[in-house]
């Protein structure tokens, strides 16, 4: 028998968002795709992360975290959410948010299983149900509110339902679950005695007056829920990879045997630093951020428009859908690398977010840039709409 690549790596491919990136950085584009976030590091994470590499914090760590982390989490969880976290037994840090659903998905789920997931969905939490050999199943939800008929809900479930997705602020909807949905969506759970898993990664980026309900702290939640978050976006370390779960002891303990599995631990210096940041950055920096990236999301949105690129204004998280049907292209993918080619901005297609062609008219911009580069990538957007000479 020859050698050859085992069935499963069928089932995971370069995402759209990596190669997207891949060919803005060969043209030397400006990169509105991949949500990397290269706004600057506040000073307690780096100087937190720096002292802890000099002063000897470079080896194995406990699988679940150093214990610093672990109680930072727990009182900042408290403290914005009003969910009570024990530290010792009930979180869970990994590589990543999407380190952490990774486990929780290997530790909870069994090959089969269904796990509902709302479209636009982030192609991670899709990719990720396929590797570990779940099964997705689509409820969709619609413009300009993404919402969805609790109907289309109820007719995804079937005997081998064990689990639902929601992601809040969403990726790349930019949606943000109201009080009353979730407490829908609570009652759906407990209806069909399922897992919610949740993606809160971008629960301080919120426009708008709105505020971030965490779904664990809905009435009949908290032990179903496998709560997923991590300081990635809010400190600008995407590259750390640092995440965290929260759930019941129940599940923290396996979850936590798999991430020793795979991850072994976290960097434990970079789990200094956001041990520091977390504990040393209050509400004042949060509300701050939310503050900047909403001005961020106007520069965006307003030179979208301007060159016919109709935007959904998010409520949260930072990322714009927009529709440009108007590019030449049989799909989405053809008009984002024509529109890169074009300008020099990359975008995602909004096929990458859809299991059918539904996204083929739109693309997904990231506004995570220094203001200057956004107000660049506008002025370079105009050159699609043929008012500005290549």
């Amino acid at each position: 028998m020859p050698l050859e690549l085992s069935k499963r790596h069928k089932l995971v491919e370069q995402s759209a968002i990596r190669y997207m990136s891949i060919e803005c950085a060969r043209l030397g584009g400006i990169n509105l795709s991949q949500g990397v976030c290269d706004t600057e590091i506040p000073v307690p994470v780096r100087r937190g992360a720096q002292e802890a590499i000099e002063s000897g914090i470079n080896t194995y760590t406990h699988y679940a975290g150093i214990s610093g982390l672990l109680e930072a989490i727990a009182v900042k969880q408290e403290k914005f959410t009003g969910m009570s976290v024990d530290p010792g037994s009930e979180i869970v840090v990994s590589a990543g948010a999407t380190g952490a659903f990774y486990c929780a998905c290997l530790a909870l789920l069994n090959p089969g299983d269904e796990v509902i997931l709302f479209e636009p969905y982030y192609g991670y939490h899709l990719s990720t149900l396929i590797a570990t050999g779940a099964v997705p199943v689509y409820v969709r939800t619609s413009p300009p509110d993404w919402s969805f008929p609790m109907a289309d809900l109820e007719a995804a479930v079937t005997p081998r339902t064990r689990g639902i997705m929601i992601n809040t602020p969403a990726n790349p909807s930019g949606k943000v679950y109201t009080g009353e949905e979730l407490a829908h969506l609570a009652a759906f759970a407990a209806r069909h005695d399922i897992f919610v898993f949740t993606d809160e990664i971008y629960e301080h980026f919120l426009y708008d007056g709105r505020k971030h309900t965490a779904p664990a702290t809905v009435p009949g939640m908290r032990e179903r829920t496998i709560t997923i978050s991590g300081p990635s976006k809010t400190f600008s370390i995407t590259g750390w990879r640092i995440g965290y779960l929260i759930c019941n002891k129940r599940w923290a303990r396996s979850i936590g045997y798999f991430n020793d599995l795979v991850y072994v631990c976290g960097p434990a210096p970079l789990q200094a630093g956001v041990a520091e940041g977390l504990s040393k950055l209050g509400r004042n920096y949060y509300e701050a951020l939310a503050r900047d990236f909403a001005r961020k999301r106007d520069i965006l949105c307003d030179g979208l428009a301007a060159v016919g690129f109709t935007p959904n204004i998010p409520q949260g998280a930072y990322y714009v859908l927009a529709d440009i049907s108007s590019l030449p292209g049989k799909n989405s993918l053809e008009r984002a690398i024509y529109l890169l080619q074009k300008t020099g901005v990359a975008c995602v297609p909004g096929e990458a977010f859809y299991h059918d062609d539904s996204g083929e008219n739109l693309a997904r911009f990231c506004f995570a840039k220094e203001d200057d580069v956004l107000k660049e990538a506008c002025r370079r957007l105009k050159r699609a709409s043929g008012s500005c000479t290549v």
